[in-house]
């Protein structure tokens, strides 16, 4: 059979078809970059302290009740108890003096028993103050946002799967409805129980809806046109849902505002239905060979050129009857596809992890979260610009492994940098944000690349659900730094470095089509050393005339 991107040469590849592709699919990329970046206002813990009821105290009593203590060096009013307000009452009513007349450690304390007074100075309201999430139950905060990545990591896992068996269109849409409906019901919650469930059943959505457009994209468009989409285009998408996010959080400091601002929008995408199409490809891996042609012939329309009279000229009758339904053990079967997925499986959580764990970080680079999450999300639009130069000009495996690297050695370095340079570790752990942000967006697309049409969006969500594992320990790793400050920067730093050795043992996908079958994937990824390994040499024109 003709290979896919010659059969539809005649449509060119930046028509009005694949322009109306391009920019709706990646609009319908930004609710991602609300995503998990939502929880960084919604799940915060504003500033608290003991609820003091309205009691006849003295000003010095009403100033004193609140016990003081060290906390990083600094003294801060205890959050979570207050002296016994029956012993403060009776001392404020005989006239003694707090600190003067009564030595304040000597008192005995009391746990917040009338509730919690929170701070209106940042946020009128979290579901940390809505529901209370302090203290004894303090475990809660963090563990609202491990509950999301689950259903992060669920989604990616199934909706591969049912996106390579129903197709990429409906999964694409599935996803967004999910992330849109749950996201406005949660602002009706009323219970934290309640809203930790909607929010796992908004995590199905969240980035399942991603995988599907990027696959989705990648399958429609063809040569430079898809590296630019798959790189840059894809990552743009999300980076602007996720700059837009602290604009949008800044003047909506209500948690249930901000989540009903998040959600109304994505009603506009209801009409791209009628204007993304289905992947050709995965009609024609169905055996659908009339509707492919069909998209092609309207494609063709849009673009206002001439259509051949056939246009998959060799998919006869007898080759779609044979042809089979594949799932996740298909990826384990073959030697040398189990040794690539489990190397991009690995690889993928690496980037993952450092990703999350360096942009949870950095939202503390500054005392505003809304500065600071802008300032996180900004450092990423160089990345991807740098993400898709690479994939345009340079083989996957030599920029994969140059990302880790770099990430490596500025991790590493941190630990060396003098107290007093502070801008320096900042700089450090900037580009290390940099560089695992271009490698996490190049994973993408190589791996889209390394997989047939039938297993592609199986294998993409199943080594995007084993990256996800990386988000569900962030706030561990993150927490390690209580043992050991550098202990998280050197964890990652040395996932960093195996995973580039790693990598060496990939195929390379740079100036090839996308394989169309397993035996296809099966000869182009066997294992070799690769300092035996034959010298790859370029084709430009393969590299602008066929996908990656």
């Amino acid at each position: 059979m003709k290979d896919y991107a010659d059969s539809i040469a005649f449509l060119g590849q930046w028509g009005r078809f694949q322009q109306t592709v391009f920019f709706l699919l990646c609009a319908s990329i930004m609710p991602n970059g609300f995503g998990a970046f939502t929880l960084v206002f919604v799940n915060d813990t504003p500033t608290h302290h003991c609820l003091v009821p309205d009691v006849n105290l003295t000003q010095d009593w009403q100033s004193a009740i609140i016990p003081v203590q060290v906390v990083n060096g600094k003294l801060e009013q205890s959050k979570c108890s207050r002296y016994r307000l029956d012993v403060v009452r009776n001392l404020s009513a005989q006239g003694y003096i707090p600190g003067r007349d009564v030595n304040l450690t000597e008192l005995e304390q009391e746990r917040c028993v009338d509730g919690w007074s929170y701070s209106t100075d940042i946020y009128e309201s979290t579901i940390v103050s809505e529901f209370d999430l302090v203290c004894s139950e303090q475990w809660k905060q963090p563990f609202t946002s491990t509950v999301f990545f689950l259903g992060v990591l669920c989604g990616c896992f199934f909706s591969g799967q049912l996106s390579d068996r129903f197709g990429r269109k409906p999964v694409l849409f599935a996803t967004i409805a999910v992330q849109t409906v749950f996201t406005f019901i949660q602002v009706f919650s009323s219970s934290w129980l309640m809203f930790t469930i909607l929010l796992f059943i908004n995590g199905l959505g969240q980035m399942s809806n991603f995988v599907a457009a990027l696959v989705l994209g990648a399958e429609i468009l063809t040569g430079s046109v898809r590296i630019l989409y798959s790189s840059m285009g894809t990552m743009l998408g999300f980076a602007t849902g996720y700059m837009i996010l602290p604009l949008l959080a800044y003047f909506l400091r209500n948690w249930k505002s901000l989540l009903l601002a998040l959600s109304v929008p994505a009603l506009a995408y209801l009409p791209f239905w009628w204007f993304i199409p289905e992947s050709p490809r995965w009609l024609l891996s169905q055996g659908k060979v009339e509707e492919a042609e069909a998209i092609v012939r309207k494609a063709a329309k849009w673009n206002k050129v001439q259509a051949p009279q056939v246009v998959f000229e060799d998919c006869s009758a007898n080759d779609t009857k044979t042809k089979e339904n594949y799932d996740i053990f298909d990826l384990l079967r073959n030697s040398s596809i189990r040794m690539t997925t489990l190397i991009l499986c690995f690889v993928s959580f690496t980037m993952i992890t450092g990703y999350y764990c360096l942009s949870f970080n950095t939202s503390q680079l500054h005392a505003d979260p809304y500065i600071s999450c802008f300032i996180s999300a900004a450092v990423e639009v160089p990345a991807y610009i740098s993400s898709w130069l690479a994939l345009r000009y340079f083989p996957r495996r030599l920029s994969v492994i140059s990302t880790l690297l770099v990430a490596a050695v500025s991790l590493f370095l941190i630990q060396l940098v003098p107290q007093g340079l502070s801008n320096l570790s900042l700089a450090l752990e900037m580009l290390g944000k940099y560089s695992i942000t271009t490698g996490a967006s190049m994973m993408f697309t190589y791996t889209a690349e390394l997989y047939p049409t039938v297993l592609r969006n199986t294998a993409t969500g199943v080594c995007t659900t084993v990256s996800r594992l990386g988000s569900c320990i962030t706030p561990f790793l993150l927490d390690m730094s209580s043992y050991f400050k550098y202990l998280p920067y050197i964890t990652m730093g040395t996932l960093a470095v195996m995973s580039a050795f790693a990598t060496l043992f990939l195929p390379e996908s740079f100036g090839r089509p996308l394989p169309e079958t397993i035996q296809q994937m099966s000869r182009r990824g066997r294992i070799k050393c690769p300092c035996i390994s034959r010298k790859h040499t370029p084709v430009p024109v393969v590299l602008l005339d066929n996908p990656l």
